[in-house]
């Protein structure tokens, strides 16, 4: 009995010494709106956890942002590394550009210091960059820093003067910059503003099987058959548009449903087209939703109308689901992902004839199980373990 105990305590302390010798990394992505880089960021850093036995992972929490994700982070025992008290966030200024300006200049200056005496104490071995990546960035070039500066581009980046030539300083110092497809590793590369060789692919970690299973056991309150877009209430996602095209189908077809989750500064704008073509039966606007997956569970199918999106995460988890599939041809995330006819149906971005001539297409394509079941398999690339995997390599 005392020999089991003893080596029972050997084990533990064994343990408890290989998670301090961990190597840390730390994750940068400060917002103030719900967006999916945040939850890929949570996912990434529980594939670090879950799986690695050389390094540990830590989400640096600006102002509480992360703290929407609570039950989430919980769940995967992921720590936050907290700058300020939450209350910050409710007084940070949201939605439209003016806005956002104001918010990106608030935390630029609020985080500039803190950021800055943290990666010097704690020594990470990496920080990966998500979003508000001039920070970061501008602390590369001023400082040095035993850390090294991983980039992750989330979304084409558009660089007007000022951050290419940002970019061009910065990007000699990076270790390392990640993209989500292939067209933005082919731009990134096209750019020359770094060795090549700095430039990976590395897919997203958007699922995590355990938890989408959970989430699907949840249900809804509703009869109606209908079809469903998820997306924040902006230009890039283009529900004003769909919401003129079921304008027209709604005519021919009474009984077609839409529901559209997510809110954002477009809000007031689709909904006073919904209501000014009396459409307020056909198309619900359902505001954000924690957990999409029973709605899309539920569905008819998934529409996806954004001018671009990079990858396009709700598409991967309409896939997912086995959910039939009608998306534009946006670059560069869908039109890489849905091969048409093959794995879901495409219109051309923002054409309304093309929406209305290819939904009879969608709508036949819907009842093909060889169609679903080829996105099926593609969003094995984006599980949680694919993406440690690729990501542990590239940091090795």
């Amino acid at each position: 009995m005392f020999i089991k105990l003893y080596f029972n305590n050997i084990n533990t302390l064994e343990i408890q010494i290989r998670k301090t010798l961990r190597k840390k990394i730390y994750y940068w992505s400060p917002s103030i709106v719900n967006i999916a880089t945040n939850s890929a960021v949570i996912n990434s850093a529980f594939s670090i956890k879950k799986y690695s036995k050389i390094f540990d992972a830590e989400i640096i929490n600006f102002f509480g942002e992360f703290e929407r994700f609570d039950k989430n982070i919980k769940s995967k025992e992921i720590k936050l590394i907290n700058f300020y008290n939450k209350k910050l966030f409710n007084y940070l200024p949201r939605h439209g550009k003016i806005n956002s300006r104001i918010s990106f200049i608030l935390i630029f200056l609020m985080s500039f210091i803190p950021l800055k005496k943290i990666l010097k104490q704690d020594k990470p071995e990496y920080l990966i960059v998500h979003l508000i990546t001039s920070l970061p960035l501008i602390l590369l070039i001023m400082f040095k820093f035993q850390t090294k500066f991983v980039l992750r581009i989330s979304g084409l980046p558009r660089l007007n003067i000022i951050r290419k030539f940002l970019w061009k300083i910065a990007l000699k110092k990076i270790h390392l910059i990640t993209c989500p497809t292939q067209e933005t590793y082919k731009y990134i590369k096209s750019l020359n503003l770094c060795d090549e060789k700095k430039i990976k692919i590395l897919s997203d970690p958007i699922i995590y099987v355990k938890d989408v299973r959970n989430k699907l056991k949840e249900s809804i309150d509703t009869s109606q058959d209908f079809y469903v877009a998820i997306g924040r209430l902006t230009r890039q996602k283009n529900f004003l548009f769909l919401c003129k095209c079921f304008n027209h189908l709604v005519k021919k077809n009474p009984k077609l449903n839409l529901f559209i989750i997510g809110d954002g500064e477009n809000y007031s704008l689709i909904n006073n087209y919904i209501k000014k073509n009396s459409l307020s039966q056909n198309i619900k606007l359902l505001g954000y939703k924690e957990n999409i997956f029973p709605y899309l569970k539920k569905s008819k199918g998934f529409i996806l109308s954004s001018l671009w999106e990079d990858p396009g995460f709700v598409l991967i988890e309409a896939a997912f689901c086995r959910v039939p599939i009608y998306s534009s041809d946006s670059r560069p995330g869908p039109l890489e992902i849905i091969k048409d006819n093959i794995s879901g149906t495409l219109f051309k971005n923002n054409n309304e004839t093309s929406f209305l001539k290819n939904f009879e297409i969608f709508l036949k394509n819907s009842q093909n199980k060889e169609i679903i079941l080829n996105n099926l398999k593609y969003t094995k690339k984006f599980s949680v373990f694919n993406h440690y995997q690729k990501l542990s390599d590239y940091l090795r």
